[in-house]
């Protein structure tokens, strides 16, 4: 594993986020009227459907969160987002240039159908990965990392030219493009999950569609999911090799999406924890179980400036400039989210990464690069009027139908028309899906969009407003910008030249407006004093389940 010391010279800092619960006298409800203990069931609140559950092409949070529960990669994040041991026996042996990884993987490591977990679990899954058929959007994750990725995601080369191999039935070869110094954090994400080869090869399509249609390997079962469903459950794996350290049973899961309801639950105890925004965290303030969570999640107005093969208003920069300097971000924190989310004026986090000799915060050594500013917002927009010989644009706004994404989009809609005079601003607030699909087919004006760290470096960002990067998704492009972060995902030789690259790349990014920053979020969770043991983290998926316990004792 990396020592404190490489971790700070490549700039990355894996910030401990463990909730610690509040104790009390409610009782837990997993503990029958005699005294004795029921099964340990943690039921849980999601604010959108799952998507997909195909290792391989799933973006979303709420995909991440279940895979990293019902499967396991060659290490996972634990309790302290630490890197611990998943399907790995052991540390890898690294070849002296840092480009090749040999791991041995667990003897006893099972999927849930009985096969053993073997090294061409991965080689099949990362070949899926880089297979342009695929049309991964997180197929970026492996470009450039793995010997070979780039040339078969152009294709170039086959996928069975990736630089992962299987010695033997347990012990895998990996072969990197260059020295990558967070490549065992990347091995924790969903995209680096094992797959079994023939069992995804005998469904073909119907691989991944409902939980029937899944294999596991991880602490957790996924079951009760048809696809499409507002619920599911996790139930503990039996065959799960560190099984004897999992206490809890089952996992339930409903997807609730207007807040008054998720708290209505929780208070009847049907919910032991949820997520909180606006005037509902105002009625729990002073209340022992109200707890604050950051996280790494940045939140911003993604531009889409060409839609349907025409060009939009927002192609014009003083039009995008204007529309990212009218909205009041602290106003928004304040009074429409109300759960310790902060104005986030820059697209990298604050508390993600410090230089690697100044070891100063990214985002405080880059400082505020986008704000509130009404009155040049009105001089952008002026200019960019006249640019395009007109005095009034229409645009619509697109986000999730929760009941805090319309908010949010009325609270939007109301200080743009009215910083800005002549612009008309229609809503579009669909289920996430929807969003998602819109967003990968750029049928959108102004998303409202977030992003949380997969690993915690700048570039993780930064990248994906790179040209051709697949979650762009919005036109952007920009020469000077790319070559920028081209010259650091290549140079670690010069970490210091790295580090000033993704500075000035975030300061080109805001210059142009190419996004609108909004705030950086945390979660304002009520959590039942009987939960325990819930592992938050900064980067990648969000919760680990592994180490949580229901306390009978509470």
């Amino acid at each position: 594993m990396k020592s404190n010391k490489l971790m700070q010279k490549i700039g990355i800092a894996l910030t401990s986020v463990l909730l610690l619960s509040a104790c009390g006298n409610e009782s837990s409800g997993n503990a029958s009227s005699d005294g004795a203990q029921d099964k340990q069931v943690l039921k849980l609140i999601e604010t959108a459907e799952i998507p997909t559950m195909d290792s391989a092409i799933t973006t979303d949070a709420s995909s991440f969160n279940v895979l990293n529960n019902v499967n396991e990669g060659l290490y996972r994040q634990g309790p302290e987002n630490n890197l611990v041991l998943g399907m790995a026996a052991e540390e890898p042996a690294v070849s002296e240039d840092g480009m090749t990884y040999t791991f041995n993987i667990k003897e006893e490591a099972v999927w849930s159908n009985g096969d053993p977990v073997t090294a061409n679990d991965f080689v099949f899954a990362w070949q899926r990965l880089s297979d342009p058929e695929t049309a991964s959007e997180y197929s970026y994750m492996i470009d450039g990392v793995v010997k070979n990725a780039s040339a078969i995601l152009v294709g170039d080369k086959e996928p069975s030219e990736l630089g992962a191999k299987a010695i033997d039935d347990k012990t895998l070869e990996v072969q990197l493009e260059k020295p990558v110094p967070y490549f065992k954090d990347l091995l924790t994400l969903p995209m680096f999950l094992p797959q079994n080869e023939a069992y995804v090869t005998e469904l073909g399509s119907d691989y991944a569609s409902n939980s029937d249609s899944l294999l596991y390997n991880g602490p957790f079962e996924l079951t009760e999911w048809d696809g499409t469903g507002l619920k599911w459950t996790m139930v503990k794996s039996d065959s799960y090799w560190d099984a004897e350290t999992v206490q809890l049973d089952q996992i339930d899961v409903n997807v609730v999406k207007e807040t008054s309801t998720a708290l209505n639950l929780y208070n009847a105890g049907d919910v032991d924890r949820m997520r909180m925004t606006g005037e509902y965290v105002t009625t729990k303030l002073g209340d022992p179980e109200l707890l604050t969570e950051p996280t790494s999640s940045v939140f911003f107005f993604k531009f889409n400036q060409e839609r349907n093969g025409e060009k939009t208003a927002l192609a014009n920069e003083n039009i995008r400039k204007a529309v990212a300097m009218s909205f009041d971000k602290q106003g928004f924190t304040d009074t429409i989210l109300q759960n310790g989310s902060v104005p986030a004026n820059g697209l990298v986090p604050e508390g993600l990464a410090f230089g690697p000799e100044s070891n100063e915060d990214y985002r405080a050594e880059n400082g505020d690069l986008l704000s509130y500013a009404p009155e040049e917002a009105l001089e952008y927009w002026e200019a960019g009027l006249e640019e395009l010989g007109t005095d009034s644009i229409t645009l619509e706004m697109l986000g999730d139908d929760t009941e805090n994404s319309k908010r949010s989009l009325e609270y939007m809609q109301a200080q743009l028309e009215s910083n800005l005079p002549g612009l008309t601003i229609n809503l579009r607030n669909v289920p996430f899906k929807v969003r998602l699909a819109s967003s990968s087919a750029q049928d959108y004006d102004i998303q409202l969009s977030g992003w949380g760290a997969d690993y915690a470096d700048p570039i993780n960002f930064l990248e994906m407003f790179q040209s051709g990067n697949p979650n762009n998704q919005s036109g952007f492009s920009n020469e000077e910008y790319d070559a920028l972060i081209e010259s650091a995902q290549s140079n670690v030789d010069d970490l210091d030249a790295r580090w000033q690259d993704l500075l000035e790349a975030e300061q080109l990014l805001m210059e142009t407006a190419g996004i609108a920053p909004i705030y950086q979020r945390s979660y304002a969770v009520l959590e039942k004093p009987y939960v325990e043991g819930i592992a938050a983290h900064l980067t990648g998926a969000d919760y680990s389940y592994k180490w949580a316990f229901i306390d009978n004792d509470e």
